[in-house]
């Protein structure tokens, strides 16, 4: 733990009502046998920042043989991110990772012109019951990044940079923020922080950035004197200096947000792009089934199944 004196308990005010831009609430989507809510996108907000897919899974307790079990499947034009408060996957693509995921831990994987992976849960967590809780998010790539081989990161909770001050604990996953810098190589200048708040602790917000957000987790959060519950994304308006306070139980927050980027992307399925023409031609690609010579290949132990492009 280090002491950093722009999380010193003297942040700024509270925020006010008008400084909230939006207000997301998530929408649940059943993916077969475990629920996730989805933050973003959203009908009144497609970005923040970069970030153009949030979901949150869990809480969720699963039953001895039950789990996690993400076929292969391909993405373009983003970078994804697992981060895990509770439980375990096993990360694997076809740039070759095969990497475990703990929680603190951030799986960085970039897909640029095409990446194959799958996440599941092991034999050995799947024989007892277990639990799941955390996060996966999508960060569209810029233009210029779009058509770069795909690569895989991984990050160890020891090695991101961890800030504490009185009721707070903040552990800096992607990005730019609070004097600090983790470790992992983006696309663009962002921000990504895990946040524990302590009852009517307050956090600030990287006055610095173009795109702030804050989604709560778990706990509460007070704005302009109305509480918002878990479940819940705030987008703020630019440029104000703010900060958020804990409820009376504290507060889970994951603090996002960064650089906008050139223009609006297209989502279709795994794919995100500048232009429906590369949607287009990823689909045809993965259609095609190609791995071995193709635009896409299956990760390597893992190539017994995939899933097919959806109709």
């Amino acid at each position: 733990m280090s002491w950093n004196p722009t999380l010193d308990p003297t942040c700024p005010d509270a925020v006010t009502a008008d400084q909230i831009e939006t207000l997301i609430i998530p929408r649940a989507r059943d993916l077969g046998g475990f629920e996730v809510k989805r933050a973003l996108p959203a009908p009144r907000r497609q970005m923040v920042g970069p970030f153009i897919f949030f979901d949150q899974l869990g809480p969720v307790e699963f039953l001895t043989g039950a789990g996690v079990d993400v076929r292969p499947h391909p993405h373009i034009g983003l970078s994804t991110v697992t981060y895990l408060f509770e439980g375990g996957f096993r990360h694997r693509d076809s740039t070759g990772a095969d990497q475990f995921i703990s929680p603190g831990d951030v799986n960085w994987m970039t897909a640029g012109i095409g990446v194959t992976h799958s996440e599941r849960t092991t034999a050995e967590t799947k024989a007892h019951p277990h639990k799941a809780f955390g996060i996966q998010t999508w960060v569209a790539l810029p233009e210029s990044a779009e058509d770069s081989p795909a690569r895989f990161e991984h990050a160890a909770k020891a090695n991101l940079p961890m800030l504490e001050a009185e009721g707070v604990k903040l552990r800096l996953i992607l990005g730019t923020a609070f004097g600090q810098r983790a470790p992992v190589t983006t696309s663009s200048e962002m921000f990504y922080a895990d946040v524990e708040l302590a009852p009517g602790a307050q956090v600030p917000l990287p006055d610095d950035q173009e795109d702030r957000g804050v989604y709560v987790a778990q706990g509460s959060i007070e704005v302009a004197g109305q509480r918002f519950e878990g479940n819940q994304m705030m987008v703020f308006r630019p440029g104000d200096r703010l900060a958020v306070r804990a409820g009376p139980a504290g507060a889970r927050l994951l603090l996002l947000g960064g650089a906008t980027l050139e223009g609006p992307r297209h989502i279709w399925w795994n794919f995100v792009a500048s232009s429906r023409e590369r949607i287009e031609a990823a689909k045809e690609a993965w259609r095609a089934g190609d791995f071995h010579h193709g635009r896409f290949h299956l990760p390597p132990g893992d190539d017994g199944e995939f899933i097919p492009l959806p109709p």
